[in-house]
């Protein structure tokens, strides 16, 4: 229905889906995962309002979202029925694969460009950066916000074993086929209370991992990082050396 919807738009050129459908890998649990390339002279933001209408008067979307990449609108609809249908609208020149999930139903698509993944050094950094506030959120007794941070060391460990083992590092995509030698030891990284003790115990379990992770990325990045991690999870507080300090 949408896609001859799209076809029957003037101002729509070309239409693709996307997402697990795209790969033919789609289950009663997938979302629906549309793009839309839009022709010379069509405005965007109104083709977007106009099928918001659509989606809200024939579909029952309750709510939506917007996520700008470029000149790409992707408008997020959760429907009544608990579906998510995904529309995104693109100008011509940027109507394109950006991901393998892209299979082109009709109009002509401009030359793919595949995004690449999240680099493991941009990786390695924010787990550190997490573990640095993980430290001081347990100290100060913020204990909801140590748990966010404790975590956040987690899924940067374990985005950096899905770059290692060749699976999707994004938004835990990859998480599950990850072998049980690495998801094992991670299991030590779960909070299973807010006490104090337990934060630490959890953190230093989380630390220990990420320090494992970097060495297979960078074995003299992890030699450098390593006593400073375990510094953070025994709860030390900056030295005397402190530059900000001098």
């Amino acid at each position: 229905m949408l896609i001859q919807a799209a076809r029957d738009d003037g101002r729509i050129i070309g239409a693709a889906l996307t997402g697990s459908a795209a790969r033919g890998a789609e289950d009663r649990w997938s979302d629906i995962d549309l793009a839309f390339g839009l022709g010379a002279g069509a405005d965007r933001d109104q083709v977007a309002a106009d099928w918001t209408d659509r989606m809200y008067a024939g579909h029952g979307a309750v709510h939506h979202l917007d996520v700008i990449r470029g000149a790409v609108l992707y408008r997020v609809f959760f429907l009544a029925s608990t579906l998510q249908v995904d529309l995104a609208f693109a100008p011509a020149a940027e109507f394109r694969a950006t991901a393998p999930s892209f299979r082109l139903i009709f109009g002509t698509a401009a030359e793919p460009a595949l995004h690449p993944g999240p680099a493991a050094r941009d990786l390695i950094g924010l787990g550190w950066l997490y573990a640095l506030h993980a430290r001081s959120c347990i100290k100060r007794g913020r204990a909801w916000q140590a748990e966010y941070m404790i975590s956040g060391v987690r899924d940067y460990t374990l985005a950096l074993a899905c770059l290692r083992h060749g699976l999707p590092a994004v938004q835990g995509r990859g998480l599950d086929g990850l072998p049980d030698a690495v998801t094992g030891p991670v299991l030590q990284t779960l909070v299973r209370s807010l006490d104090q003790p337990e934060l630490s115990r959890a953190f230093s379990a989380a630390a220990e991992c990420l320090r494992s992770e970097i060495a297979h990325a960078d074995q003299v990045l992890a030699a450098r990082l390593a006593g400073p991690l375990r510094e953070l999870a025994a709860g030390d507080a900056p030295g005397p050396q402190d530059p900000a300090r001098d």
